[in-house]
């Protein structure tokens, strides 16, 4: 499938002395059945856990406030700052391409165009039809709150039923390997055909399979390692890698003495964007077999799922998204949501970039491939110029609803948000913000616009109470013991 190397630009500039010479051999030697014999059998959380254990996630859950969604169409969202994702501005990560957000020159590398095997192959416009069937892999720190958000308001507004987390937690026991027992209404029997998933787990293919129907569309979202990381250190500052640390270039000239892989909650701090995809995270740069474990990893990922999506490149992706799924451009739209505000971000220097990518060089590898095969989906799917027109239509879009559902137009700090059962959930150092619902809507529109700012945590407990609403009754009633 050819080779994966930096632009030439980074390389002329020597500015990754020690990255210059990344290379991945995109050539699968393995089948899918000893790709997921291998995860079985990887060291970390891979026991499956009791039901009466829980995440500090699903413990903010016993405060969350009732949201009164009534039920009808939604088919909207929004935008915030442009629909923009911020990046640390270090120009290295990008060769000549400054701002993130702009210009054509947007891709790391170049590689061939890539012929796609039938189970990656998205679907033609002539054959299309919406997609209902969906398993979205909602990975850490990627704009994947703003995704499950269009998810569950598509899912709403169609009737369709969703595989929840049992005994209303936010998440899929992660970051246990999932399994088929941890949906609501498996071991019951209650419900006997579901039609989206995607709360956080960690990925077992043959569990979800077990779940989900056969013509199931597999997709994710990834995230540049460094943008990542610096957004991780921030949001989870209180794990025991990060804990006793002054900053991130802190933890990364100290990793021996801060990180432990077997610690709990450590798996943040390294590689995590391989782990929520089921695969061993413990590797570095200097790891003789990082190639061929690279290699490993990314057939996995082709093999399993049909898309790949881009968080640097998020107007694009909704794009692709919406095409692949052969969705409308009112399904796709959305409000940036679980977003941290500008003072909670750090900006990183070229030096601390490199020691990332060094740490989290499976996550980098992993990242630059998939960030090719993105672009070659949009050539072969939409085309460049339809792109710049969709996304532009897209903005259009976010700013009309914008303006029709938000107070001040934007996202505002917590402490701004006057509606206690739309207050984002706050954790480790990070200011996540919230919104405000302009007065006076009608209650059509208000209701369509609460969907589109309603915070992960609330919206989930939402839709437990809609599709279980006797076990929900009985679980607010009687509390049960957790672990």
């Amino acid at each position: 499938m050819g080779l994966l190397r930096l632009t030439s630009s980074v390389n002329k500039q020597n500015l990754f002395p020690t990255l210059q010479n990344i290379v991945v051999g995109l050539h699968s030697q393995s089948s899918l059945a000893a790709k997921q014999d291998q995860r079985s059998t990887q060291t970390g959380r891979s026991a499956a856990p009791r039901l009466n254990e829980e995440t500090s996630h699903d413990a903010l859950l016993r405060s969350v406030e009732k949201i009164s969604l009534a039920p009808g169409s939604q088919r909207a969202a929004g935008k915030v700052s442009s629909g923009k994702l911020f990046l640390p501005e270090v120009d290295i990560l990008r060769g000549t391409c400054k701002d993130l957000n702009a210009g054509t020159d947007r891709t790391l590398i170049h590689t061939p165009s890539t012929k796609f095997s039938e189970a990656q192959t998205v679907q033609t416009k002539a054959s299309c039809s919406p997609k209902s069937h969906i398993v979205f892999l909602k990975t850490h720190k990627t704009a994947s709150s703003s995704i499950l958000n269009i998810l569950y308001r598509y899912g709403e507004s169609r009737n369709l039923t969703f595989a929840l987390p049992v005994s209303k937690r936010s998440q899929l026991f992660y970051p246990y390997f999932f399994a088929a027992h941890f949906v609501e209404g498996v071991s019951s029997g209650r419900v006997t055909h579901f039609h989206i998933m995607c709360n956080h787990m960690r990925f077992r293919k043959s569990e979800v399979a077990r779940v989900m129907p056969q013509d199931t569309f597999y997709f994710s979202i990834l995230r540049h390692p460094v943008a990542m990381m610096e957004s991780i250190f921030v949001y989870y500052k209180s794990i025991p890698a990060f804990r006793k640390t002054r900053s991130l270039d802190d933890f990364l000239d100290n990793i021996r003495e801060n990180y432990h892989s077997s610690v709990s909650n450590n798996h943040y701090a390294h590689n995590v964007l391989a782990f929520d995809f089921g695969l061993e995270n413990n590797m570095a740069d200097k790891d003789e077999d990082l190639d061929e474990r690279a290699t490993s990893a990314i057939a996995a990922i082709e093999q399993d799922f049909h898309l790949v999506l881009i968080s640097d490149h998020f107007e694009e992706s909704i794009i692709l998204l919406k095409h692949a799924l052969c969705w409308s451009l009112e399904d796709v739209v959305s409000f940036r949501l679980n977003s941290r505000s500008q003072q909670a971000r750090y900006q990183l220097s070229p030096k601390t970039a490199e020691k990332i990518l060094k740490w989290n060089a499976l996550d980098w590898r992993i990242y630059l491939h998939f960030n090719a095969t993105f672009w070659n989906k949009v050539d072969s799917l939409v085309g460049r110029e339809n792109m710049k027109q969709e996304v532009s239509q897209l903005r259009l879009l976010q700013t009309k609803l914008a303006n029709t559902c938000l107070k001040d137009g934007g996202a505002v700090h917590p402490s701004r948000v006057k509606d206690s059962g739309l207050k984002p959930f706050q954790y480790g150092a990070a200011v996540i913000q919230g919104y405000n619902l302009n007065p006076n809507l009608d209650r059509q529109t208000k209701t369509k616009c609460q969907r589109l700012i309603t915070p992960e945590l609330q919206y989930t407990n939402h839709l437990y109470m809609q599709q279980f609403p006797e076990l929900a009754a009985r679980l607010t009633q009687k509390p049960k013991r957790r672990a």
